[in-house]
């Protein structure tokens, strides 16, 4: 067991961050902070990804990634933005998606301009009234005469108002109205048009986050994926490997928001002495330190685990809930450290637990996550109340 990092793990790292502060941090900069970063921003930002293998982290080199630990990503995703980084994680999971269902002549059609950052992908699998079980869409995919038609609605889907193709996860109603099983289908924007409008949130507004409408929107039949290993599975293997990933971005902006507040209690005096000599404020400080590396040590072990190939469900689970409830109040108190230039847009701690405030949504809430954990280490499933 090895705490610290191999040195082409911290070239990695450091090559990351390089991107973000020379590029990727003054392109944000140029874009209004509370509006979604517009289509050609992104497709820049994706060309810079592409050369590091960031786009297809989880693809083997045969298939056109860098075929790299699930470890290293994280290492290096921690780096990035986190409007970036979710929207960057929307897009490689569709990468992966349809790399590991598609046919070899899907792929050839779909992968190479998703690789290169030409083009931008999505997932479309939440509903209004379906989240985390995907079992329970409702978006349907019909025949009709010699055409498909895709009637439904996805929402909270990130990278949707700007994407050129989106992996929809639909019921199979080709043959049968009743749609008993769960099929997917590639629709490219360009050939199969559907609408789109984003949707404003309390943080992270960089990002790009909207719903998608299919109103009888016809699809070609060689784009629907005809996959072997079930309708879900897949997707439910992305979640897992996107939480610690996620709960390595709240581990990010706690990071900053503790920075900022230790900085700050150098130089702020009270009652004859700067405040980091006080004790209240030296604990504050310890505590958000110690919620930080625990997060992120517990996101690499649930990272570690993937790569292993072992049973990860349950720790990816419990990263992601673990990182993003801890590192909350990290930034929280930092905020608290700044006292009223805590609350000022300034010192951007507010935005910092805005954003972080985000995290507990995307690929399963902190509830969903915790039955999750619960269900691996009893053997129960809570959600149907069946052992497993």
């Amino acid at each position: 067991m090895n705490f610290e990092l191999s040195p082409e793990q911290e070239l990695m790292r450091q090559s990351v961050r390089r991107l973000v502060e020379r590029a990727i941090e003054p392109l944000l900069a140029t874009h209004d902070r509370d509006l979604p970063l517009s289509k050609s921003a992104y497709l820049e930002v994706l060309t810079q990804f592409a050369g590091l293998g960031l786009t297809a982290p989880r693809l083997p080199e045969s298939g056109g990634g860098p075929g790299i630990r699930m470890l290293d990503y994280g290492i290096m995703f921690e780096q990035l933005p986190t409007a970036i980084a979710i929207a960057l994680l929307a897009h490689e999971g569709a990468i992966a998606r349809m790399y590991a269902e598609c046919s070899d002549a899907q792929r050839q059609r779909f992968l190479p301009d998703l690789i290169a950052g030409r083009k931008i992908a999505c997932t479309g699998s939440t509903e209004p009234d379906t989240g985390s079980d995907p079992r329970g869409v409702k978006t349907r995919l019909s025949r009709r005469g010699s055409r498909l038609v895709l009637n439904g609605s996805k929402m909270w889907i990130t990278n949707v108002t700007v994407c050129d193709t989106i992996v929809v996860t639909c019921l199979d109603c080709r043959e049968d109205d009743r749609g008993a099983n769960i099929v997917k289908v590639v629709v490219e924007r360009d050939k199969a048009p559907f609408e789109t409008r984003s949707i404003p949130t309390i943080g992270l507004r960089q990002g790009i986050l909207g719903e998608a409408t299919f109103a009888d929107c016809e699809v070609q039949a060689e784009n629907v994926i005809e996959s072997g290993s079930g309708g879900t599975e897949i997707l439910k293997t992305t979640w897992m490997i996107n939480r610690p990933l996620i709960g390595l971005q709240a581990v990010r902006l706690a990071q900053r928001a503790c920075d900022v507040a230790l900085d700050y209690a150098k130089v702020r005096r009270q009652f004859g002495k700067v405040i980091a000599g006080h004790q209240l404020v030296q604990k504050n400080l310890s505590d958000s330190m110690s919620a930080i590396t625990a997060a992120r040590l517990l996101c690499y072990y649930a990272l570690s685990l993937i790569d292993g190939g072992g049973s990860a469900e349950g720790a990816a689970a419990m990263a992601k809930r673990f990182a993003q409830n801890s590192c909350r109040e990290v930034v929280w108190q930092a905020m608290n450290v700044l006292g009223a230039m805590g609350l000022s847009e300034e010192a951007r701690v507010e935005s910092l637990y805005r954003d972080i405030c985000m995290l507990s949504i995307p690929d399963g809430t902190n509830e969903i996550l915790a039955l999750i954990h619960g269900r691996e280490l009893t053997g129960i499933e809570a959600f149907r109340g069946t052992a497993r």
